[in-house]
This record gives C-alpha cells, structure tokens and sequence, in this order.
C-alpha cells in the first residue's frame, strides 16, 4: 500500500513547480518513489507489452505488411490517449518529427486528438473558488457547471460575469501539474534509455522530452496564455478581418482563465458559414494570410490552429482561440526559411541543402553529397507542375523519407511551423478540395523578397531575377506579379525597395538591362517619328525591311512592356509614385551613369541609321 503522506509530498512539491525543471522532478521522485512506482506499473505494462507484439509482428514479417504497419500505428495513437495528457502531448510532438518516427506511423499520430471526458462539476467549480479566493457568486453573475468542452489540460465552462459580459471561463485538470511532471520524469528516463541502447535513434530524445516539458508548462499557466493572446492582439490590431477574445484579467489565474465569449463557427463546418453569409475561401484565404504574415513578419505564432480554434464571425472576421500554444521564430531564421524557398524555386539543390545546414537541420560538419540528390528527386516533378500547385502534405511526406534516411534533426520550432501549416492546409483542403498552401504562400515570400531591406533577401532576390549571370524578366514578371497579388502590398515602399537594389553594388547587370531595354524604348519611338518623314519616300524595300525591323525591336521590348503594365495595374499604383522619385534617381551617382550609356546607346543607334540613311542602307 502507498503511504498517503508520502503521496501527499509528491503533490506539493511537484504543484509549486512553476517551470520545467528536470533536475528538480527528479529530485521529487528520487526521494519520494512510492508513487513512481505504481505509476511506471500503469505506463511500462501496457507500453512493454505493445512494443513485443510489435517486435514479434517485425520477427515474422507481419510488419512488412502496410495495412499490419498501420494497425499497429494506429494502436499506438490510442495507447498514448490511454496514458494521458502528458503521452498525449508526447504522440502530438513526434507527429512533427519525421526525423525519429517513419512515416506511417506520423500520419497516424497526426490524428491525435487531444480531447479527453470532463472532470467533476463540483471539483471544476471548487478550483475556482480556490484559485480565484473568493466565491463564485462575486465574480460570475452565471457560471454553468457542465462544460462545452473538455481537453487533455481542462475544460471550458460558459458563463457571465458580475458586469454584464458573457465569458468562456477555462478551468485547468486538478492535479494536472504533478501528474505531468511525473509522466515526463517518466518518459525522459525512457528516452535517456532508448538514446543509449537504441543506435537507431540519432535524435536527441531526452533534449525533444524537454522542450516537450518546457511548451507543456507554458501551456499549463494561464497567466502567460493570457499575455500570449493580448500580444497576438496588439500584432494583428491593424487587421480588421482577425478577432481576439478579450482577456478578463480579474478573473484569471495560473489555473482558471477567463475570456470573451465568442458567437461563431467552425472553419470546416462549410454549411453554416454560407449561412452567416460568408464565403468560406475568403476565411481560409485571411487565414492563410494572417498565419504567413505570424510566421514570416511579425516572428510569433499560433502553433495550433485546429478547426476549433479557428471561428468565423458574422461580421466577417476570422477569430482565432487558444493561445497557449504559441512559438517564435528569430529574424534569421525566417530569411533562412524564405532563402529555402528561392532556391528550392531555382532548382538550386546544392545551395537547398546547405539552407538546412544554416537552419540547423543538419549538422555542419555533415556530407551533403548523398542529400543534394535526394532533394532532386524529392523536388524535381512537384517543381516541374508549378510552385502553384505544390502539396505541403505530399512535400512533407516525401521529405519524411529523406529525414529518416539521413542524419536530419527537426529544430524545435520547425516541428512547431510543420504542424501549424499542415493544421492549416487540412483545414482549408475541407473547404477547397483544390486548395495549395505553398501556392497560397509564394506570393508572400515574393513580397518579402520585394520590400525586405535584409542584405541576405536581397542577395536571394538577385539569385531569383538571375539565370547563370543573364536577367530574366520572366522571373522578374512573375516575382511582381505574385508580390502584387497579396492585398496589403505597399507599393510606395515596394518602388523604393526595387531602386535600393537598382543601385546597390549587387544591381550592375539590372542596371545593364534596363540601359539596353530603355535604348530600345527611346529608338522605337524616335524611329516612329522618323518613318513619318520617311513616308515621303515611296521605297518599298525600305518598307519590307522596316517591318522585319520593328517586329525584332518589338519581341525585345516585350518582356519589359509586360513587367511596366504589371506595375502599372498594381492597386493604389499612380505614375506620380515614379515622377516624385526623379531627383533621387538623377542624383544616384549609377542613376547618372545609366542615363549617359543611355545617351551614348541612342546616339550610336541613330548616327548608324543616318549613315545607313545617306548610303541607301536598309536602316
């Protein structure tokens, strides 16, 4: 029998643990192993047990079988939701580790739900009033017993507060913490084993095990989801399409959170957003926008934007909810990420490969020689369909392969970015079967390339517009017309961006052919002016010639003509954008230098012409 006391102890300690701390768990349960004991019986039993039937399935060749492998992945998803929160959590973030996990089993895990049965109404109403220390009657004005919905951390109760406010109030499981802190003291150990017995296993698995504890404890104090969600907030102000609950302060607690109610309905649930008279594609569209503006702007994100935590309102706002999960990215690794894009667009395998060494994917001392291939063979017919079309989940899954092949290491907050994108792509792939994350997201990463004054981004931008040293205005036109495309573009900052670089030491061979389109420009239109006086001349093999002329003159100009009408379509576009930023370009010592070879071009051209002119040439 387990003394009381001793059990007692565990709780105590372990409750006022206010971080995660391995060293101080361990202490916990080292000195107290009464409870240890009859929790590893609960967990090691069932776990020990799966894993020989799955070690017998591999002896006979059961495993082989894709359907056995499943089933057997499929029983290992529902064991962790037998074992609790802290499995759950466990299953959820090795469902974004394709470096550790092979790929049947990720979909599975993938599934996850992190929903379990509510606890009692009376218990939930009692740690209200502890928490909160006062009784329920001088805070709420209505607070319903039943909760509307229970998860793996708590459930969520509705109800009113004293002054008139309707709120969600989220009440935390009793005993939640020292229950976590014992299954991850746990489940560390079990992963210090596997990482010493197992060569298999290259990850780190003790160090995955505590930054799962690290984000479990952030998720546990309500205090800082409730900060998290006033920062969301103050971010995404200026957004009129995006809502945040209000945060009621008086009545949250590292336990109990308290916050507005909001009338709204699931993303997926197709049928009653018409009804609210609202396009789901739009909502889907301001999600996708709001969630690459989080991840490559503003560098902090909501990592868990399942349908339930996606609204949308009557007024046409997307609402998001939850925000205990959330995780930063630094400004460097969000141009690394945008630098991936560039050259994964450019084919550019070598360089691809490298981006991982830079994102900390792949050690630096690591052979990229067998990757670079392999990244080839991954990309090459997704990229040949069009960066428009390309699957996140399918690119991922294939990626999944490599990963587990080769050395790879998923950095914490990519595991985190791989599951909000592809959260959000399943959510959206509901309302349009058709639906493209990465498709949707290009036009994103274009603006950044665009404005972004980051001396990497531009020297990624001038990778993009340079194909082995010669310009393409194909890439140019796309660029622009992919950067054009998102609704919040500045364009008065995306015009100084593009002279910035103009002038830069990086934008010679720009320079270059803008001096030469802009020669073909200014002759074109003087030699217009000169076939009037020319008319005069009855020649038809001038005519003949002329025509063959101005038809080549024309496929030169063409690709510059479509980029200048491309700007000049762009919303909120005015020629006065261009005419105000005359002096600068004339001032720019390379803006001088341009205008010269300008003159110098045109006036070589038509001195040739008059000679050719006077001789009775054919120009």
């Amino acid at each position: 029998m387990i003394p009381m006391a001793e059990e007692l102890g565990d709780f105590i300690e372990a409750s006022g643990l206010l971080e995660y701390d391995p060293k101080a768990i361990t202490k916990i349960y080292k000195g107290h192993p009464y409870r240890l004991l009859r929790r590893l019986w609960q967990t090691l039993i069932p776990l020990g047990l799966f894993l020989l039937s799955v070690g017998i399935d591999k002896i006979t060749g059961y495993l082989n079988d894709k359907n056995q492998s499943r089933i057997r992945a499929k029983e290992f998803t529902d064991l962790l939701v037998e074992l609790g929160p802290a499995f759950i959590k466990a299953g959820q973030a090795l469902s974004t580790r394709p470096d550790i996990v092979p790929s049947i089993v990720l979909e599975e895990l993938a599934q996850l739900q992190d929903q379990l049965p509510g606890f009692d109404s009376e218990l939930a109403m009692a740690c209200v009033e502890e928490d909160l220390e006062m009784p329920i009657e001088k805070i709420f004005k209505q607070l319903d017993k039943e909760p509307i919905s229970a998860a793996s951390l708590g459930q969520v109760h509705k109800g009113t507060l004293k002054s008139g406010e309707k709120v969600a109030v989220k009440i935390q499981r009793p005993g939640l913490r020292e229950q976590i802190t014992l299954d991850l003291y746990i489940v560390r150990n079990i992963a210090a084993w596997l990482n010493k017995n197992v060569r298999l296993i290259r990850s780190d698995l003790v160090a995955l095990i505590d930054e799962l504890g690290k984000r479990i404890f952030e998720e546990m104090d309500y205090i800082n989801e409730a900060s998290n969600a006033e920062r969301f907030r103050e971010l995404h102000k200026h957004n009129s399409k995006i809502a945040v609950p209000i945060i009621y302060k008086a009545a949250t607690s590292r336990r109990i959170l308290t916050m507005e109610w909001i009338d709204g309905v699931k993303l997926t649930n197709l049928e009653a957003v018409r009804e609210l008279g609202i396009d789901p594609d739009e909502m889907v569209e301001i999600g996708v926008n709001c969630s690459l503006q989080q991840l490559l702007e503003h560098g902090f994100f909501h990592a868990d934007p399942h349908p339930g935590n996606l609204l949308a309102l009557k007024d046409g706002r997307l609402c998001y909810l939850d925000f205990g999960m959330m995780s930063e990215v630094t400004r460097e690794s969000r141009t690394g990420l945008i630098q991936a894009v560039v050259h994964l667009v450019n084919r550019n395998f070598k360089n691809l490969s490298k981006d991982f060494v830079k994102l900390g994917f792949l050690a630096e001392d690591i052979d990229l020689t067998p990757i670079i291939p392999a990244f080839e063979k991954i990309f090459i017919n997704t990229l040949n369909t069009g960066v428009n079309k390309m699957d996140f989940k399918s690119v991922t899954d294939d990626m999944s392969d490599v990963m587990y092949e080769f050395p790879f290491r998923v950095p914490p907050y990519y595991a985190l970015i791989i599951r909000s994108l592809i959260t959000l792509e399943g959510i959206a792939l509901s309302v349009d079967p058709k639906f493209k994350i990465l498709g949707a997201a290009y036009p994103f990463f274009a603006r950044r390339l665009m404005e972004d004054p980051d001396p990497q981004l531009r020297q990624s931008l001038k990778e993009m517009l340079f194909e082995e040293k010669i310009f393409s205005w194909n890439r140019f036109e796309d660029l622009f017309k992919s950067a054009a495309s998102q609704s919040e573009l500045n364009i008065e900052s995306l015009i100084d961006e593009v002279l910035d670089f103009l002038f830069s030491k990086n934008g010679g061979i720009l320079r270059a052919e803008l001096v030469s389109n802009l020669v073909l420009i200014m002759d074109s239109l003087s030699w217009k002016a000169m076939k009037k006086i020319r008319s005069k001349i009855k020649s038809s093999h001038l005519k003949t010639q002329n025509k063959s002329s101005a038809s080549s003159t024309l496929i030169k100009l063409q690709p510059l003509k479509i980029v200048l009408n491309k700007i000049n379509n762009m919303p909120g576009f005015r020629l006065g954008m261009i005419v105000k930023r005359l002096p600068r370009i004339f001032l720019e010592s390379e803006g001088r230098k341009m205008g010269i070879r300008i003159i110098q071009g045109l006036t070589e051209k038509n001195t040739i012409r008059v000679i050719k002119m006077i001789a009775g040439g054919s120009k």
